[in-house]
Order: C-alpha cells, then sequence, then structure tokens
C-alpha cells in the first residue's frame, strides 16, 4: 500500500468540527480529516479520539491536520507521516474556533481530560 492509497483530493471536509463531538455537545484539542472520505474527527489528544477510531472502523488510514498552518499527513496503520497532495478547500478549522474547541462546551479542568 503506497502512501496516495486511500485519498481523494476530491472530497470535501464533513464540516468545521468533529462531526461526533458535534452531535454529542463535546469538545476536542485538534482536528483531523481523512484523506479518503472527509471525515472531521478529533485528535487522539482528545477525550474520544474520534479520528483515529474513525479509521479504524472504516479502514480509512491516512488523515490530514485539519489547522491552521499544518499540511501534514499521517497514516495509522504504518503510523507514520508524510507529505501529501493538496486536498479541496477548506483545509483547516475557522481560524477563529479555539482551541481546545469549541470554547463554549470546553471544560474549565479541559486539561485534566485530555491524553
Amino acid at each position: 500500500m503506497g502512501e496516495l492509497d486511500g485519498i481523494d483530493p476530491s472530497v470535501p471536509p464533513s464540516g468545521d468540527g468533529c462531526l461526533e463531538c458535534d452531535s454529542a455537545g463535546g469538545w476536542w484539542v485538534h482536528l483531523r480529516r481523512c484523506a479518503q472520505c472527509g471525515h472531521i474527527g478529533c485528535c487522539d489528544s482528545s477525550p474520544e479520539q474520534h479520528a483515529s477510531a474513525h479509521a479504524a472502523a472504516t479502514g480509512h488510514p491516512v488523515v490530514q491536520s485539519f489547522e491552521p498552518g499544518e499540511s501534514w499527513f499521517w497514516n495509522y496503520a504504518t503510523e507514520t507521516a508524510f507529505e501529501g497532495p493538496e486536498l479541496v478547500s477548506p483545509h483547516h478549522r475557522p481560524v477563529d474556533q479555539t482551541v481546545p474547541g469549541p470554547g463554549s462546551r470546553v471544560p474549565p479542568d479541559w486539561q485534566a481530560h485530555i491524553h
């Protein structure tokens, strides 16, 4: 399996935040975008780790950072980082979204909940 397998540059992201956290009223630290289907999930530092759970459940191993100023890719199957193709816009979460975010749902003791 090559690094570009499982990447579809034409698929837009599923939204501005973690799909599952938004549905459940949760929060995240950083966001990751599935390079195959566009699913936006939260990173492994986040309480729920939805990006890696999505990769495990779907067999979509490659994500790209969905953070402003970051364009790196990560392959969960091989545990390697690499540079990949440009995906369709938008390339990151809204720049005014807080980290962790979204601000209205982040508990005051958020650092006690991260991995």
